[in-house]
């Protein structure tokens, strides 16, 4: 049975939120990354690292009391691409898949983990990942085969996670997906009409 981590990326710098920590913004009475870290510690991988870069220490003060590998990524202003090698590697070598979280998405829950784990573990052909898919188009949060895609991961740069690796492939496991695996919190007028719920 693969076995499978989670990593939880909190390093961005959230720019188009402006200058408020957009990851500290407050959602139904809880900081936005407290609600992933939660959902991630609510499903089955582990461990859960947790990857801080700007405004580590806000951050880390938000998530303390959960059982988190934290980690810094002192090379968070150069992009996405360097918080994800670096979760990944403090992951340990057992683990052959993770799922990358994103501090952002605020409506994943743990079953939207647990679905992308019982797909990669029950597929007849281990695929390279699993994505969900709702309205056509690829979301997250996504699990990553990392004896598959392990290398090219370490070549990634720049602001980009692995999408780029995976469009076009022909053994990524596409499963459905919802509005909670669609929908990211990028400005505060964003944040707001998710706080007001359904008009």
């Amino acid at each position: 049975m693969p076995e499978v981590g989670t990593v939880l990326l909190a390093a961005g710098l959230g720019s188009r939120f402006g200058s408020a920590p957009k990851l500290l913004a407050p959602l139904d009475g809880k900081p936005l990354v407290r609600h992933a870290a939660e959902a991630a510690l609510e499903a089955c991988p582990r461990p859960v690292v947790v990857v801080l870069g700007a405004h580590a220490e806000a951050v880390r003060a938000t998530l303390a009391g959960l059982d988190l590998i934290r980690i810094d990524n002192p090379d968070y202003r150069t992009g996405l691409a360097s918080s994800l090698r670096a979760g990944l590697a403090a992951l340990p070598p057992r683990c052959t898949g993770a799922v990358i979280v994103l501090g952002d998405m605020p409506r994943v829950t743990a079953a939207h983990i647990d679905r992308l784990v019982s797909a990669f573990t029950g597929a007849a052909a281990t695929p390279a990942a699993v994505v969900p898919v709702q309205d056509g188009r690829r979301g997250n949060p996504v699990l990553l085969n990392l004896r598959r895609l392990g290398e090219e991961i370490g070549r990634l740069a720049g602001d980009h996670g692995a999408g780029p690796l995976l469009r076009g492939r022909p053994d990524v496991l596409e499963i459905p997906g919802d509005p909670a695996t669609a929908l990211d919190i990028d400005t505060p007028a964003g944040l707001a009409a998710l706080s007001r719920g359904p008009a």
